[in-house]
């Protein structure tokens, strides 16, 4: 989310300098606003001014000092640089303890001015970027807990919300971290029954020897020990929704009982004489495609298409690139808000980062990474990062990103992909080789 600054505002009372230093100030590169007074200065720069002021002290009517505290009402954050005169420095350093960025003397080398824009515009374009990731943090909070702006996100969070409503089981696909148990919590907030249970059980880690007796409960005396009646996971779910995470690694002999919990909504505890009916909502997650299990002889092939009503694939966030800084801003404001500490400056090293890694860990992984971050302690990769590789890298990274976020959005399907580029056909098998990337994975997925 990189915010481009290159705007300064120059002003000076004198016709002559204030062209003179206009001219040098272009042909650095800078978008140069030109003003003959403090006051038409303060008229026309908008608020949030995305850029920095650069001010001659000495001006009839306002000037620069006043222009800075004027300015400085308005954005605390904004640079403001003074040139002086010899006899001005005393008053130039005062204002620099007032919060000015820095002071130019006259006479100057036009590099020395270069110079210090060049440095104001990096602190502001640093301010910019930390004031849109606390912007796009707050706005977060009412898409919660499905957030992103792709439009991968926008037709998932509107494929539950209308599946919310229709109370049917729900197969979620995704990997590891991907947020499985997020879209679940969603299924149930925004249903009907979300007045009711939600009750999450980890497959992977229930406990052998006493798996029936967690999912489905048991009476008094049911068993040695039993020394008490135990209501199990699924009767906890009872008018609420029962997700059951990573359905995949279900024990065989539970696989069977649980789809007969599935076709008769009914559960019968160990030691009981009847069943006890049911009114839940399952929502099971896997890891993968749950068809490869079946075919792979670990996985009961009646309860997976039992299961398979209505399946949904969580997208991996490589291929929802464009979310990583709002999610990381949501993380970050979350984790300095545990800390009871302002927000840290996000640098080019972080940025870099959130850009080009692949987050083989998700969402999950992000938040973390956003946790280290506000502690300031970046990880031993982003320390040992060093400057980032040269533009041509740079712009062929991201051009791969591109072409796969639209094989993503279109489910590898070439002619949409090729709409969606707007690049011959040609020109798109060539940067598919160039870039390695795999257009069967991506049809795989469709």
């Amino acid at each position: 989310m990189p915010v481009t600054v290159n705007q300064v505002a120059f002003i000076d009372d004198d016709d002559i300098l204030r062209d003179a230093n206009v001219q040098t100030l272009q042909l650095a590169g800078f978008d140069v606003l030109a003003f003959g007074s403090a006051e038409t200065a303060v008229a026309a720069l908008p608020d949030g001014f995305s850029g920095v002021v650069v001010s001659d002290i000495r001006m009839p009517r306002m000037d620069g000092r006043q222009l800075f505290r004027r300015l400085k009402e308005q954005d605390p954050d904004l640079p403001v640089i003074l040139i002086t005169g010899h006899a001005d420095v005393a008053e130039a350093v005062e204002a620099m303890h007032d919060g000015v960025y820095d002071f130019v003397a006259k006479p100057y080398a036009p590099e020395r001015l270069v110079s210090s824009i060049r440095r104001a515009i990096e602190k502001r374009r640093l301010v910019l970027e930390n004031r849109e990731l606390r912007t796009l943090a707050a706005q977060a909070q009412s898409d919660w807990p499905l957030i992103g702006q792709t439009p991968v996100m926008e037709r998932l969070r509107a494929t539950l919300r209308q599946l919310a409503s229709a109370d049917v089981d729900v197969l979620l696909e995704g990997e590891t971290g991907v947020g499985k148990e997020l879209a679940a919590r969603a299924l149930h907030a925004w249903g009907r029954r979300r007045d009711r249970e939600f009750v999450a059980v980890d497959c992977a880690a229930l406990p052998a020897g006493a798996l029936d007796s967690e999912l489905f409960g048991h009476e008094l005396g049911a068993f040695s020990g039993a020394v008490r009646q135990r209501m199990g996971r699924i009767q906890q779910a009872d008018r609420g929704t029962l997700f059951l995470d990573e359905i995949e690694t279900l024990a065989p002999e539970a696989q069977g009982k649980f789809l007969r919990v599935l076709e008769e909504r009914e559960v019968t505890p160990l030691g009981a004489n009847r069943a006890q009916t049911l009114d839940l909502r399952v929502v099971a997650a896997a890891k993968g495609d749950l068809s490869d299990a079946v075919a792979a002889g670990t996985f009961r092939e009646d309860l997976f298409h039992r299961l398979d009503v209505v399946r949904i694939r969580i997208p991996p966030l490589r291929e929802r690139r464009e979310d990583v800084p709002l999610l990381f801003a949501h993380f970050l404001a979350r984790a300095c808000e545990r800390l009871d500490g302002p927000p840290p400056v996000v640098d080019d090293q972080v940025r870099w980062r959130l850009h080009n890694h692949d987050w083989p860990g998700n969402v999950r992984e992000l938040g973390h990474y956003a946790q280290r971050v506000a502690l300031g302690l970046a990880d031993q990769a982003v320390a040992n990062a060093g400057e980032p590789p040269p533009l041509p890298e740079r712009v062929a990274t991201y051009e791969a990103h591109v072409i796969e976020e639209a094989l993503a959005a279109c489910g590898g399907d070439v002619r949409t992909a090729l709409e969606i580029l707007r690049i011959p056909r040609k020109t798109f098998y060539d940067k598919v080789e160039r870039h390695g990337i795999d257009l069967a994975r991506y049809r795989r997925r469709s």
